[in-house]
């Protein structure tokens, strides 16, 4: 199939997941890529919706049979990655595939698929506001959070990799960056 992919990325807590759902809104042609993971499934999310929910060995099992396109262990014992079937199904239907992963992953798609992708990291406007949103969440504890924030550090160095760099200072105009570099991507043969 000869469908493009939209790789958005950014640290926890920066925007990202909120940007994505604003593109996809904005474009009927994209479809968004699930996800698996190993980690618990939270109250609001639902199976083969939010993630494909998989016990760590399901997880292994699909690594070693050449299953993904692209996986990382993001938090030690919380493995995510993007499985090849998913990639398949959306292109079969037609549709360019968004994708909302962590950096490691983004930049594993990026490399596979060069020609027929654009990538996007999105960029807290500091690691003190980005811990500011992660703490009004309300859904970190002290240990979670320094682990996000050190992960967050580690994944700011990665933005130059990416074809555009968005500081989310505000909402908004974020939102409009984002889309106006999708539509200019899109329209591109």
């Amino acid at each position: 199939m000869d469908g493009k992919l939209i790789i958005v990325t950014a640290p926890s807590g920066a925007g990202k997941t909120t940007i994505v759902k604003r593109i996809i809104a904005a474009f009927p042609a994209l479809s968004f890529s699930i996800s698996a993971t190993t980690r618990p499934k939270r109250d609001h999310e639902t199976e083969g919706v939010d993630y494909y929910f998989l016990s760590p060995d399901e997880f292994t099992e699909r690594v070693q049979s050449g299953a993904f396109v692209e996986w990382e262990e993001v938090y030690p014992g919380k493995f995510y990655g993007t499985l090849k079937s998913e990639c398949e199904r959306l292109w079969h239907a037609g549709k360019h595939i968004i994708f909302d992963v962590d950096v490691k992953g983004a930049l594993s798609l990026k490399n596979l698929f060069p020609e027929r992708s654009l990538s996007l990291f999105i960029q807290p406007p500091s690691i003190e506001i980005l811990r500011r949103r992660l703490e009004n969440r309300k859904t970190e504890t002290p240990e979670t959070l320094a682990t996000r924030i050190a992960r967050a550090e580690m994944e700011l160095q990665f933005g130059a990799r990416f074809d555009r760099i968005i500081v989310n200072d505000n909402l908004e105009t974020a939102v409009a960056e984002a889309v106006h570099a999708v539509d200019k991507f899109l329209l591109l043969s």
